[in-house]
């Protein structure tokens, strides 16, 4: 596999996690159905997976960059399956509406372990690692579109934590923007 088309479907994998990210933004923001501290450090998962393969895209293909979106994916993995085990119990309960019969937290499980698969898959192939190739001009855009796309989604991620959690701990059943709310007098 060449560098050009390590970097084209590394511009896919992100626009995968870009388009993760910006449906959760439509459920927050569309649905008002706030994220709980679970949620959030699972779109900081992604995030964390999101810079991995960001680096192949802006310094070519490297396998510590997969390793960076491997750990990324795992740590997701793990705060996803732990959020399923919390609402596993009948009679416990569950967060946010479901999505064609599985909870968000179920749907991030799945695009994480992707992500894992995807990587691995990625890593068999040494060929890509061979030389750093300059990007071509017929890729630019797509990798380009995906890595604003995925600053955009950064950006935004820090900005509405801050919002929804204010300078302390976030809380568990969020209702309303901790930044926003009136304080009392």
């Amino acid at each position: 596999m060449s560098a050009d088309l390590s970097r084209l479907l590394n511009a896919i994998g992100l626009l995968g996690i870009g388009t993760v990210l910006t449906l959760a933004f439509i459920d927050q923001l569309w649905f008002r159905d706030l994220p709980c501290p679970l949620c959030i450090l699972q779109r900081a998962g992604f995030l964390a997976a999101g810079f991995g393969i960001a680096l192949n895209l802006v310094f070519g293909p490297r396998p510590s960059h997969y390793g960076v979106a491997i750990i990324g994916a795992v740590a997701g993995a793990a705060i996803a399956m732990r959020q399923i085990l919390l609402h596993i119990v009948p009679g416990t309960g569950s967060y946010g509406p479901p999505v064609f019969d599985l909870h968000l937290y179920t749907w991030a499980f799945i695009a994480f372990v992707v992500i894992v698969v995807g990587c691995a898959i990625m890593l068999l192939d040494d060929r890509q690692f061979a030389r750093a190739e300059p990007m071509s001009s017929r890729l630019k855009p797509l990798p380009l579109s995906a890595l604003l796309l995925f600053l955009v989604l950064a950006i935004g991620n820090v900005f509405s934590t801050i919002a929804l959690c204010g300078t302390g701990f976030c809380p568990e059943a969020p209702t309303d923007y901790m930044l926003f709310e009136a304080t009392p007098t």
